[in-house]
């Protein structure tokens, strides 16, 4: 056969047309001008657009044949085609929220139960404990932290970090909070679609300064929602504590919130059981107790489920009080305040042992 030599490679690629747009791909300058040949051996580079084009293997592999076809069988040539891309591909997104060490998911198969104050007190519980904590109130229904922490009236504002505009969080009793509740009118009823609601948890988990934590604490709505997708997709939670009281009817929904963290879709590790309101105590008389909503409800379906208890807290009235004032039960000298930060000691607990056994959490990929 006649001597090889680079335009008799192009002539023959000529025949070789890019299905994008029935273009040949010397026409489309598709053939990098590196065009080797070594005897029989020939190599030379193709450019793509970009590295997920989907026609790369198909090109490659009919520039192969057009060369074996049109100049001779004889010429060595496959896997002599190197591919090459005028677009590189993007850099990974940098992690989100990098200083955050633990999130923790505080949730209720249905309101009422008290789910709030126990993300508030877990929260001031932990940072009484020397830890950096964060809490993000993402109940969009009734966002309920700014009245706990006494922060209604206290505005928000945006500062300057390395380029970026971001919400700075509102720090009290070593916490620092951010609520949809400080994005809304809080005598109106928040009336959001879904894709709002989403956007702005969005946007106060990323777009806000929360800086270096331990445990960021997330007060999730009641119920299972296209919200509880939209927090385990825009950050992975460590684990998920679940709330619920002794009454049956409150179990049952309990059962179901723990199933949608269990399920194949999510697969967000439980920490545990909370049985809150586990018995009403007279605040003049500490050891007596009495069991209005049920006795142990909380402790049998742990067991049934094979679940950590992680805590029961009691009923006093210091609880309500302390929440309509604005100073969390945690911080006064109760029998529920001490619960509390029992309940931090065991949390902590099961963190540290969700961690040592498990790999780092990732954010859930929803898979449609």
């Amino acid at each position: 056969m006649e001597r090889l030599y680079p335009k008799l490679i192009l002539d023959a690629l000529v025949n070789v047309r890019y299905p994008g747009n029935g273009k040949n791909i010397v026409e489309c300058d598709m053939v990098e001008d590196d065009i080797r040949i070594d005897g029989m051996k020939v190599s030379f580079s193709l450019i793509f657009d970009k590295p997920t084009d989907p026609f790369i293997k198909s090109v490659v592999r009919a520039a192969e044949v057009a060369i074996n076809t049109y100049i001779s069988p004889e010429v060595e040539i496959k896997g002599n085609i190197a591919v090459k891309t005028r677009k590189a591909m993007p850099a990974p997104a940098p992690k989100m929220l990098p200083g955050v060490k633990n999130i923790i998911g505080v949730s209720s198969g249905k309101g009422g139960v008290g789910k709030s104050t126990v993300a508030t007190n877990l929260a001031v519980s932990l940072a009484q404990k020397g830890y950096k904590v964060g809490l993000l109130d993402a109940d969009i229904s009734g966002p309920s932290a700014p009245l706990m922490f006494g922060l209604e009236d206290s505005p928000i504002y945006m500062e300057e970090v390395e380029g970026r505009n971001l919400i700075v969080p509102l720090e009290k009793y070593g916490v620092k909070v951010l609520s949809i509740g400080f994005l809304v009118d809080k005598e109106k009823a928040v009336l959001w679609r879904g894709g709002m609601a989403s956007n702005a948890l969005k946007q106060l988990i990323g777009e806000a300064n929360w800086g270096e934590l331990d445990y960021f604490v997330r007060d999730m709505p009641p119920g299972t929602s296209d919200i509880h997708l939209t927090l385990v997709q825009t950050l992975g939670i460590t684990g998920a504590i679940v709330v619920t009281t002794p009454q049956e009817v409150a179990l049952a929904d309990a059962r179901k919130g723990i199933s949608m963290f269990q399920s194949d879709a999510v697969n967000v590790p439980i920490l545990g059981l909370v049985e809150n309101m586990a018995w009403f105590t007279p605040a003049a008389h500490p050891d007596e107790k009495y069991y209005i909503f049920g006795k142990e409800g909380g402790l049998r379906l742990a067991e049934k489920l094979g679940v950590e208890l992680l805590g029961q807290i009691p009923l006093v009235a210091g609880i309500c009080k302390g929440g309509d004032d604005g100073v969390p039960v945690v911080l006064q000298n109760t029998v529920s305040g001490a619960a509390f930060m029992s309940l931090a000691d065991r949390v902590i607990e099961a963190v540290d042992k969700r961690n040592a056994t498990l790999p780092p959490t990732e954010k859930v990929e929803m898979k449609h």
